[in-house]
């Protein structure tokens, strides 16, 4: 009913600059939080940064300052801006989002395919 489509990932510097976006698609009414998460080689899933559909976001400590997350709400999008990259970065990322859905009752929460960043030394 609901699908994340994730993009931008790719190989970057040490101290460059990427930007991953993703786009929801499907019956949806709105959108609550968004976010991104992330999962580095041989590690667990990782909470990275969260939006809500009033705009606050919020962030884990080994990014504050570095990423910044930002959604448009009109096009269901949430785009994640990542400055300073450092090889620790290096990780698949995950597009995360509550969605409400036409006809559908209750919380539930969707999650794309995952892109890969790779930040090399």
């Amino acid at each position: 009913q609901v699908q994340l489509e994730e993009s931008g990932g790719g190989l970057v510097q040490a101290g460059g600059s990427l930007r991953l976006s993703c786009a929801a698609s499907g019956s949806i009414v709105s959108i609550n939080a968004m976010g991104w998460y992330r999962q580095a080689p041989g590690k667990q899933r990782e909470w990275v940064a969260s939006i809500t559909s009033g705009g606050s976001t919020t962030y884990a400590d080994s990014v504050k300052g570095r990423f910044t997350i930002s959604r448009d709400s009109a096009k269901n999008t949430v785009s994640l801006q990542m400055n300073s990259l450092k090889p620790e970065d290096t990780a698949v990322y995950y597009c995360n989002a509550a969605p409400v859905v036409a006809g559908v009752v209750g919380y539930f929460e969707v999650w794309g395919q995952g892109t890969l960043v790779t930040v090399a030394a």
